[in-house]
């Protein structure tokens, strides 16, 4: 059973970073008229989705091939959603125009993220110590 476990994270991981890399260049290329169904979305956000659905996509590679580069790659995920949360944060803070489920979208991607930082860590980095 534990043979299986990276192939089911990795399957996992590759299907929300094919969904996320999908919703991230339909909405920064205007794709399918999903821009204009999202309403006021924060370009910034949108970009730090697009950036993580490519390190999801590598980390599942990863994840496959028990890489000891999959949970860095996976913490990076993690900062750089923490970042853009931050600059959402700021950017309502003064004003600026954004949807209200794009905090509660961040806040489960940034769970998402960390989870399987976690995962990767415990499932391949420390074993390989």
């Amino acid at each position: 059973m534990k043979n299986y476990i990276p192939f089911v994270l990795a399957f996992f991981l590759s299907v929300f970073g094919i969904l996320t890399l999908f919703l991230s260049t339909s909405v920064i290329f205007d794709l399918f008229n999903i821009r204009a169904r999202e309403g006021n979305y924060v370009l910034f956000v949108v970009w730090s989705n697009f950036i993580s659905s490519i390190l999801y996509l590598f980390a599942s590679y990863g994840f496959l091939k028990s890489k000891k580069w999959t949970a860095t790659l996976l913490g990076i995920s993690t900062a750089v959603l923490t970042v853009a949360f931050i600059g959402l944060k700021i950017h309502a803070n003064f004003g600026g125009l954004y949807e209200t489920k794009t905090i509660g979208a961040m806040v489960f991607r940034i769970s998402v993220s960390f989870i399987f930082t976690l995962l990767s860590y415990f499932t391949i980095t420390k074993n390989k110590s």
